[in-house]
C-alpha cells in the first residue's frame, strides 16, 4: 500500500494537531489534589506532552507517526438504522495488573523511561518497544487468553506509595452507536490514547468520553479526587473511549485523530459515527477500582491531578476470539461476561468455553 504524501514535516503536522486538540501551551497540572480547580502548571510533567513519534519503531519504520491500515476499510457509510431495542450490547474483558514502568509504546515507542509511570494490564510483555507482532499471541492476565491486548493508565500514588488495582479490572466493550448491529471488531494493531495528561479540570469534566469521574462511598461525579473516602471502600473511575474509526490508520501522530466519538444525528436521539470516521468499533470503557480510603490529601496520579487521568489501548486480540465476542454480545444485544455469557439469557449460550477459549 502506498503511503500518503505529507507536504509538511511530521513534527509540524503533529504540532498543529496537538494545538487543535489541547490548545497551544497546554501543560499538565501536577500539584497536590484539591477541589478540582486549576492550579499552577508543574514543570515536572512537561516531558509527557503527547508529541509526535519522530523515532522509527517496529510498526512505524519511517517514524512519521502514521501507521496505515493494511488493508484500509473503505466505502463505509455511517449507519443510522434503528435495530430492535436492546438495553445492553456489551461484554467484559477482565484483566489484572501486570507491572508498572515509565514506558509508553504508543506515545514514546522505543524510548524506555521517557514517560511518567504507568500501570499496565493485560499483556505481560508490554514495554516501550512493544509492537503488534511482539504483543500478538503473548501471555496475558485477562480472563480470555485470546486477549493479548495492552491496556495502561497513569499510576496512582498515596504519598510515595504506589497503589495498584487488585484483581481483574472491568474493561467493557460495548456499542457506542444506536445501531449496535453495525459494530465490527477492532483491526489488528489499532492503538489510541483516551483523554490527555495535559487536560484541565474543565476539559476532563466536558470530555465526550467522561462517564462518572472519581467516586467513593457516597461521593460521586468528582472531577478531582474526593478529600476523604470512607474506610473499607475503594476509589473508582469510569471513562469511555472513542469508537468511530477513519478506516485508514492504526495510529496517527497525536494518537487520537484516527478515532472519534459518535455524534447525534440531527433531528433524532440516535448516535451515529461521523462521516469522517464512519467505521463503528466497540466502545471501550475503563472501570478501574483502587484500594485507597481515608484521607485522600496525598493521593495523586503519576500524570498529576485526578483530572489528568487518561489511558491507552493497543489491540492484540486473537482475531477469531474477538470476532466471536463482538458478534454474540455486541451485535447480539446481550450483557456478557468475559466468556460471552449473559446470565439473563442462558438460552443464548456463550461465545467462549469454560476455559474462556473458542469452543
Amino acid at each position: 500500500m502506498r503511503r500518503r504524501t505529507k507536504p509538511l514535516p511530521a513534527v509540524l503536522v503533529a504540532t498543529a494537531l496537538i494545538a487543535a486538540l489541547f490548545g497551544v501551551g497546554s501543560t499538565a497540572l501536577a500539584s497536590g489534589p484539591g477541589s478540582g480547580t486549576d492550579a499552577a502548571p508543574a514543570a515536572a510533567h512537561a516531558g509527557h506532552a503527547m508529541a509526535a513519534s519522530v523515532e522509527a519503531s517496529g510498526d512505524d519504520p519511517d517514524g512519521d507517526g502514521y501507521i496505515p491500515a493494511n488493508p484500509p476499510v473503505t466505502g463505509v457509510t455511517p449507519s443510522d438504522k434503528e435495530p430492535a431495542p436492546a438495553y445492553f450490547h456489551e461484554f467484559q474483558a477482565n484483566c489484572e495488573v501486570t507491572h508498572t514502568a515509565a514506558d509508553d509504546p504508543i506515545v514514546y515507542p522505543g524510548q524506555p523511561g521517557r514517560s511518567h509511570d504507568h500501570t499496565f494490564m493485560g499483556n505481560r510483555s508490554t514495554d516501550a518497544s512493544s509492537t503488534t507482532d511482539s504483543l500478538f499471541g503473548g501471555a496475558t492476565t485477562c480472563l480470555a487468553p485470546g486477549d493479548a491486548s495492552a491496556y495502561w493508565m497513569p499510576s496512582l500514588f498515596d504519598g510515595d506509595r504506589k497503589v495498584l488495582p487488585v484483581g481483574p479490572q472491568v474493561i467493557y466493550y460495548k456499542s457506542g452507536v444506536t445501531d449496535y448491529t453495525s459494530v465490527r471488531p477492532f483491526p489488528k494493531g489499532l492503538r489510541f490514547v483516551v483523554g490527555s495528561p495535559m487536560q484541565s479540570a474543565e476539559e476532563f469534566r466536558n470530555h465526550p468520553g467522561w462517564v462518572e469521574g472519581w467516586e467513593c462511598g457516597d461521593s460521586y461525579m468528582n472531577v478531582d479526587f474526593p478529600q476523604h473516602c470512607p474506610e473499607n471502600t475503594q476509589l473508582n473511575i469510569r471513562m469511555q473511549a472513542p469508537s468511530c474509526w477513519d478506516g485508514r490508520y492504526l495510529d496517527t501522530p497525536d494518537h487520537q485523530s484516527h478515532m472519534a466519538y459518535p455524534v447525534v444525528k440531527p433531528g433524532t436521539n440516535n448516535d451515529i459515527c461521523p462521516a469522517s470516521h464512519p467505521v463503528a468499533l466497540p466502545m471501550i470503557e475503563f472501570k478501574m477500582a483502587f484500594p485507597v480510603d481515608g484521607d485522600m490529601s496525598q493521593v495523586r496520579l503519576a500524570s498529576g491531578r485526578g483530572y489528568s487521568f487518561h489511558y491507552d489501548f493497543f489491540n492484540a486480540w486473537h482475531e477469531p476470539t474477538l470476532a466471536a465476542l463482538v458478534e454474540h454480545c455486541v451485535v447480539g444485544g446481550l450483557q456478557c461476561n468475559a466468556r460471552g455469557y449473559d446470565e439473563t439469557h442462558p438460552e443464548r449460550g456463550a461465545a467462549l468455553g469454560p476455559d474462556y477459549r473458542l469452543p
